[in-house]
């Protein structure tokens, strides 16, 4: 069963997804990430100028296209072409379709209210279906940039 993680309270999503996805890939991680398409382009955009020192190999895949597998990180719409990888990483507001293929899956949910009520409705739908959700609240870590 694919093992849940939310991740609240990110102070800037696009940045905390960088540092996320730079972690995941030096830990050998192949990692998919899913959004809608404007918070996708920030994210790629950022991936290229967030670390002066460390680049993080990526790739974007547009709605409806294949996906060959050739980056560790892969920036997706839609995950209906997407295979190989063993994470994904939702910045959206909606649950990923297919987010069970996957053998762990994180929720990054920023502190404004907007996301933080489709949060609350993509944890009821996760845990209505038994799944076993982690909880890392980044405001009592102190982690929330």
């Amino acid at each position: 069963m694919t093992e849940i993680a939310f991740h609240f309270n990110v102070a800037d999503k696009l940045l905390y997804g960088c540092r996320l996805l730079r972690k995941a890939y030096t830990s050998g991680a192949s990692v998919v990430v899913t959004a809608e398409p404007e918070l996708l382009a920030g994210l790629d955009q950022l991936l290229w100028s967030f670390s002066p020192t460390d680049f993080v190999p990526h790739g974007r895949l547009g709605a409806g296209e294949p996906s060959r597998g050739e980056t560790p990180v892969l920036l997706a719409e839609s995950l209906e072409s997407c295979s190989g990888y063993s994470v994904l990483v939702n910045l959206g507001q909606a649950v990923p379709l297919e987010f069970e293929r996957f053998e762990r899956f994180i929720e990054v949910v920023a502190q404004g209210e907007e996301d933080r009520l489709a949060a609350r409705i993509r944890w009821k739908h996760y845990t209505d279906r038994g799944y076993a959700m982690k909880r890392h609240d980044l405001a009592t870590a102190g982690e929330g940039t």
